[in-house]
């Protein structure tokens, strides 16, 4: 049988908005806008596996809540042909207001939504033995008790089984207790440079990037922008080049980067190889209006 993933997290939806220039704090600036999307780092991510390999490679996992904004992403949903596993009323989904300079530097306002309610409930349906890679984000960590119910059901995953943690801008703000338990062995990290200080107190990103390595004996990658990624496993550290391409703007090139290395290791590549792909679909998504392939 083919590796299969499930994809946890949010589907939420991007307010993309030109601005010529971020103002400072109690200033002024005028914005045009863009578009809307349906967004959010795990429906970004299924996006990427999903162009690669096809929908029968992986799940999306994200609550679709009851309100304007999870209307729009029922509607997305059912035009992509995307099952919604998981129906919640309770609330509306997320939203976010996304703010892109002409540089394709992107800056998010986000109003969380159904995404940061996670309940054991929701896993009734869901065969952790289907699967043999999840995909969570620290968006999702950011709560402890959301975190604690999910790393909960996924200690339950057959052997063998990875995880791929996607740090996230909110590293930041997720304690201490929840790091050290993402931080296992099977758990490869995906974090860009800045987030993964806030996972290992060295100073060097090769030492940051073998501190965490010694705790989870899985491959580390930090994405480094138009310097591709650099890599680290049990091979020691290497950078991985990345292909020069107009940038339109950055939404979603984190995630899809993600769901390459992801639809990579699926496909049975090894990890540097799993890491090129990841590179090649961030640079697709780069080059597009929506952050989702």
């Amino acid at each position: 049988m083919a590796s299969k993933s499930l994809i946890l997290g949010a589907a939420f939806v991007d307010v993309i908005m030109d601005i010529a220039q971020m103002p400072e704090s109690g200033g002024d600036a005028t914005a045009k806008f863009k578009s809307n999307h349906v967004g959010g780092c795990a429906f970004n991510v299924y996006g990427a596996i999903s162009h690669y390999l096809g929908k029968n490679s992986t799940d999306l996992l994200v609550p679709v809540g009851n309100g304007q904004y999870a209307e729009i992403v029922r509607q997305t949903l059912k035009e992509k042909g995307i099952p919604v596993i998981l129906h919640e009323n309770s609330f509306d989904n997320g939203w976010d207001l996304c703010l892109v300079e002409p540089s394709g530097e992107r800056t998010f306002i986000t109003v969380p939504g159904i995404e940061q309610h996670w309940d054991e409930s929701w896993f009734k349906e869901i065969n952790l033995s289907d699967y043999d890679y999840f995909y969570i984000s620290g968006y999702e960590m950011e709560d402890p008790r959301a975190a604690r119910v999910i790393l909960k059901w996924l200690s339950g995953r057959k052997s063998g089984a990875r995880i791929l943690f996607d740090a996230s801008p909110r590293i930041s703000h997720i304690d201490s207790a929840t790091v050290s338990a993402i931080l296992k062995a099977e758990t490869i990290v995906n974090a860009n440079e800045d987030e993964i200080s806030y996972l290992s107190s060295k100073r060097t990103l090769a030492e940051q990037a073998a501190d965490i390595y010694r705790k989870t004996k899985t491959p580390v990658i930090v994405t480094l922008g138009a310097r591709g990624t650099y890599l680290y496993d049990a091979g020691g550290g290497r950078s991985i080049p990345a292909k020069q391409v107009k940038v339109v703007n950055t939404i979603g090139a984190g995630d899809t980067h993600c769901g390459g290395v992801l639809a990579g290791l699926q496909e049975g590549m090894a990890i540097d190889e799993a890491v090129k792909l990841g590179n090649q679909l961030s640079a697709e998504v780069i080059q597009q209006e929506s952050g989702s392939l």
